[in-house]
């Protein structure tokens, strides 16, 4: 990151993200929204699009995981862009990959407002957004139009879809529900993400148990495979930080005897440890936690799955500092994604990551 970018560094550490939390001090997803239509904005205006990315859009050399060329190893969580709005801008702030959704098969609103509380001493964010999404349909409407297509690198890194269950759907319809979701945006995806763990759904980390798991992971495994025999789109599940080391071994088994092609640890936790006392009110707030207060937990998460499988992880979550990156890659993570060391870090964050990085790998 050269003077320019420190600079910018600096005015979104010190000028724009204050300005933003008080933006969002009675509801953070005001500020959310307004991050995005920035994003949006720079993604869209040529010039500012490759300003940003001379300061910020270096990522390092290409690694090859689940069979895809990743530009960087750093990626986008998850959860901050669902529906695609920044497709053009996440390159030129120096993400290697982005995952977008969590979408369903159903366009939902999600939970009531407010629904997403920072927990700034906690360095921490909650969220019970409930998949609030335009639904996987229009997402693949939006990545057609701006020229996407499985491999074709035409947004200049390398695109995850995070596919949910529909709230309407019942539990005993959730595999076609997921599969509809599948075909919506496979022709876009270059891989695809299963979300059994959030904790805003009701029902949904029920999925997890060895008997939904085993169903959903094989049909979705077996239709990216019809959808397209010679190269199916790669299937990864997303595991929670709270199943028990008995829940987490066999959910491993059955991703293993069904053909996933990587593992993507963690989601939220529906724990609060590690809350500092002046945010404990906050604390109180139902939905899934993430931030500083699940870094350790993660990472030895991604320890005990490396120790499981050969299999591509990416680690994600509580990455909220360069070093934090780089233990998640020494616990066996292939891949890293940022989230909310996003929302408190910044596009510094990454790009100090990427350069971390780089040198780590000996490039």
């Amino acid at each position: 990151m050269g003077g320019v970018g420190r600079v910018l560094d600096g005015v979104y550490r010190h000028a724009l993200r204050p300005q933003l939390f008080r933006l969002g001090s009675g509801d953070a997803e005001v500020a959310h929204e307004r991050t995005l239509s920035m994003i949006n904005w720079m993604g869209r205006t040529g010039p500012v699009r490759r300003m940003t990315e001379r300061n910020f859009g270096a990522r390092g050399s290409t690694v090859r995981v689940a069979g895809i060329d990743f530009p960087g190893r750093v990626g986008l969580a998850a959860g901050v862009d669902k529906n695609g709005v920044g497709i053009r801008a996440w390159g030129a702030l120096g993400f290697g990959h982005v995952e977008f959704g969590t979408v369903t098969a159903h366009p939902q609103p999600g939970q009531d407002r407010p629904r997403l509380f920072r927990l700034p001493t906690s360095r921490a964010l909650i969220n019970r957004m409930g998949f609030n999404n335009r639904g996987a349909r229009a997402l693949g409407f939006r990545l057609d139009e701006a020229g996407v297509r499985r491999g074709n690198n035409a947004a200049g890194v390398v695109i995850g879809v995070s596919i949910g269950k529909s709230r309407i759907a019942p539990l005993a319809d959730a595999v076609a529900d997921y599969l509809a979701s599948l075909h919506q945006v496979a022709p876009y995806a270059d891989y695809i993400a299963i979300n059994v763990s959030s904790p805003n759904t009701p029902g949904l980390r029920s999925l997890q148990d060895k008997g939904f798991l085993t169903d959903l992971v094989r049909a979705m495994v077996t239709e990216a495979r019809v959808l397209d025999q010679a190269h199916p789109v790669p299937i990864m599940v997303k595991l929670a930080p709270d199943l028990t080391r008995a829940a987490l071994d066999e959910a491993v088994e059955v991703c293993l005897d069904g053909g996933v092609s990587g593992l993507i640890a963690t989601n939220t936790t529906i724990e609060r440890r590690g809350i500092a006392t002046v945010d404990e009110p906050l604390a109180q707030q139902a939905g899934g936690l993430s931030g500083a207060p699940l870094t350790r937990r993660s990472r030895a998460m991604v320890a005990h799955l490396r120790g499981l499988v050969d299999l591509p992880i990416i680690g994600v979550g509580g990455v909220m500092k360069v070093d934090h990156a780089e233990a998640m890659l020494d616990a066996g993570a292939d891949l890293v994604q940022l989230y909310s060391g996003f929302i408190y870090g910044g596009p510094g964050l990454v790009t100090a990551t990427n350069q971390r990085i780089t040198t780590r790998d000996g490039n």
